[in-house]
């Protein structure tokens, strides 16, 4: 927990010790507080609200003695379009409040859709009222207007159809999906409300849920609702259950709006779909579901597992998912030998004088018990619920958890005759607004995905430092430009062929003492903007990585993780460097220079690397693009004497008296000697340094070079550049 949000008017009794990382409350008032809170015992719910600080990253892994609690729970991510029916009972037993409540409830969520989204409106008593027939509608102020009318002239009457209402809504949704680019990974939802149990057409619940089963094929989630007495609610839940959704019940002289617009509040804003959570097989065992269709803004992901003993002391984690048309994984290593973070014990205000539990194993118990009884319902095999029953109560009864199979007994005040309480079978309210869709175990094993890129030595990086590599020639050949603090140079252009542009901004800083120079240059942001198939950007700084395709997303660069998006791919090595690879034909390396103590002249940094320019035209220009496909002769040419070209094949470092000139476009450019440092400065690179910003060696000045904003992709060079706007992108 880092950022815990409380009331300062806390119930009587409550404490709270909070650290860093960790938060603990505890509520246990006396008769007296009790009596001061309701005079009938404690009436009502103790709810704790709090939010952590999320981000898109792998989320945060907790271990303590043997076990270990995953929390995934990323916001600021795009919502993803979503297809939804509400499939509404209009059969006469909703007549007065609840459809009133019903219709008020849906007049606010049509105002919530957004305008990628498509929907549809059922009702149905005896008879199925398609409101437009066959086909999903986008969302528009017209048809919004036209669906609260719609919704208006619902009344009340016949009797109740789910099994015919349910196969009518899978049909639109299957259909809509057939005849549209699935790719575009939307999310899609049915909402059923009903008051009653099936009464006409298929009434038999196992039919009923078989039925369901098969018209809805893991493609999407059914979402239930059932209000009052009369509902048939262990059908509506093994519905829900059984197809990846969940149920709400609805008291019967509750007012049915707040719970409908609640649950759609809940699965109204899908971020991810098909998320799948992976830790070694080696190293893990008795994991919690890791596998979820959908994943939506505000709810929370929780996994939890045991650790095999022979572990390498890491546990390695892997999360894979879908935004829209982006494809995201996420990884980490988290240290397994470091229990001081997530241990409470010895923390101030966390003790209670009682052996302090280890709460990643309790975690571990209640989703394991949770996932039990979901088992349980699901099943219909009658061995099969024993053995889930017996597992689940023994698992309660040894960490002490209220389940429908144990019973909480209670000493009454003036008397000691215990009370049992029993409550019914169901997972309705179990473990709310944790990640409520039902997920399943997948297979074990990790995605190894490991970098195919190299990194060559075509590069800029340093103060800026250049070089250019030839291997026809068995050359490299290196320059400096010294630009002032806040020029973008344009490092690559290729913006009319292959749609690439490349700029790096500039930042100062003061010369080292002694130094000939008066101030130092380094890349602060390395922009990469891409205009096929798709208009594109990437905007990379040494804390965080902005992906922008029409929608936008923020990586920070402390945690490994890769997204692709139609034919662009960005992979992050956690704090050490940034592949952007294109149309698999095109890949830069963009490393993460960071100072643990800077010193004044140093500054956090980034350098620029070419891995892969087959993608790039023979018209690319740039200081570096423009080298791509031309080659370079060196030349001696002894003092009075006339040019000698130089064996390529020759290792010797040259004789320094004659004057070295390197042949380049027909220009002769005058070069010496150097060895360069590249690689975060671990390897050397042997070149030839043209001097004064490059003279001769590129086209025109460094001047020439400089772009009016990041995400200028100018097309010519020097002058008469067309630009791209920021705002088109």
């Amino acid at each position: 927990v880092t950022n815990y949000l409380y009331d300062i008017s806390l119930p009587p009794s409550t404490v709270i010790g909070q650290t860093k990382t960790l938060a603990k409350v505890t509520f246990s008032p006396s008769v007296v507080q009790q009596t001061q809170i309701a005079r009938n015992g404690i009436l009502g719910d103790f709810i704790v609200r709090y939010d952590v600080n999320r981000e898109l990253s792998v989320g945060d892994v907790q271990i303590l003695n043997g076990y270990f609690v995953h929390y995934f729970a990323p916001q600021d991510l795009p919502p993803l379009p979503k297809n939804v029916v509400f499939v509404l009972d209009s059969s006469a037993s909703m007549v007065g409040a609840k459809l009133r409540q019903t219709k008020d409830a849906l007049f606010t969520i049509l105002k919530d859709l957004r305008p990628e989204d498509h929907f549809n409106i059922i009702g149905f008593s005896d008879r199925i009222k398609v409101w437009q027939q066959d086909h999903m509608v986008p969302v528009t102020p017209n048809n919004i207007r036209d669906a609260k009318k719609c919704i208006l002239n619902i009344s009340p009457t016949g009797g109740t159809n789910i099994n015919e209402a349910v196969q009518t809504s899978a049909k639109l949704l299957n259909n809509y999906i057939a005849q549209n680019d699935i790719d575009a990974r939307s999310v899609s939802l049915i909402i059923l409300l009903t008051d009653g149990r099936p009464t006409v057409g298929e009434t038999q619940s196992y039919k009923i849920l078989s039925n369901t089963k098969e018209a809805i094929r893991e493609k999407f989630c059914l979402f239930t609702i059932g209000i009052g007495n009369d509902v048939d609610y262990k059908l509506l839940e093994r519905m829900s259950l059984e197809n990846c959704g969940m149920m709400r019940r609805i008291q019967e002289e509750e007012d049915a709006a707040a719970p409908l617009k609640g649950l759609y509040d809940e699965i109204g804003t899908p971020l991810l779909s098909d998320i799948r959570v992976d830790y070694p097989k080696d190293s893990v065992e008795q994991v919690t579901q890791n596998l979820f269709p959908n994943y939506f803004n505000g709810s929370e992901i929780v996994i939890a597992g045991k650790l095999i003993e022979h572990n390498s002391g890491k546990l390695h984690v892997e999360v894979t998912a879908s935004n829209a048309n982006k494809y995201i994984l996420l990884k980490t290593d988290v240290a397994i030998d470091a229990p001081s973070k997530n241990d409470i014990r010895g923390s101030p205000g966390m003790e209670d004088g009682k052996e302090a539990q280890n709460y990643a194993e309790r975690a571990w118990s209640y989703l394991t018990i949770k996932e039990l009884l979901t088992s349980w319902l699901k099943s219909d095999d009658s061995e099969e619920r024993e053995h889930l029953m017996d597992k689940a109560k023994s698992l309660a009864l040894t960490y002490n958890f209220i389940t429908p199979f144990t019973s909480l007994k209670m000493k009454e005040l003036k008397a000691d005759r215990p009370k049992e309480d029993h409550a019914s079978p169901s997972t309705e309210g179990t473990g709310e607004r944790v990640q409520s869709l039902q997920g399943h175990k997948a297979p074990p094993g990790t995605n190894n995905h490991k970098q195919r890129i190299k990194i060559s030595r075509t590069s800029a990086d340093g103060d800026p430092h250049f070089v250019i590599d030839f291997p026809s020639s068995k050359l490299a050949v290196c320059f400096n430009i010294d630009g002032q603090p806040g020029d973008i140079l344009r490092l690559v252009s290729d913006h009319n062929e292959s749609g690439v542009t490349v700029n790096g901004q500039l930042i100062g800083a003061p010369a080292p003492p002694n130094g000939h120079k008066k101030q130092r240059t380094y890349f602060s942001t390395i922009t990469i903007l891409s205009n096929k198939p798709a208009r594109s950007y990437v905007e990379i700084t040494p804390t965080k990585v902005i992906l922008d395709d029409g929608e936008r997303l923020i990586l920070p660069c402390d945690r490994s993780a890769t997204v692709g998006s139609r034919g662009l791919e960005v992979s992050i090595f956690a704090n050490s460097n940034v592949t952007v690879a294109i149309q698999g034909t095109i890949s830069f390396v963009i490393l993460i220079h960071q100072y643990k103590n800077p010193a004044p002249y140093q500054r956090n940094h980034l350098g620029f690397y070419i891995s892969n320019s087959k993608g790039l035209s023979p018209q690319s220009h740039g200081l570096l693009g423009q080298f791509l496909y031309h080659e370079v002769k060196l030349i001696q040419a002894p003092l009075g004497g006339s040019p000698q070209l130089v064996s390529q094949n020759s290792t010797e470092q040259p004789n320094p008296r004659p004057v070295n000139m390197l042949k380049v476009k027909g220009r002769l450019v005058p070069v010496m000697w150097k060895q360069r440092k590249i690689y975060n400065g671990a390897q050397e690179v042997d070149c030839w340094f043209a001097k004064n910003n490059a003279d001769k060696l590129i086209d025109g000045d460094y001047k020439d070079y400089l772009a009016a904003h990041p995400f200028d992709t100018g097309t010519s060079f020097g002058v008469g550049m067309s630009r791209m706007a920021v705002c088109e992108l």
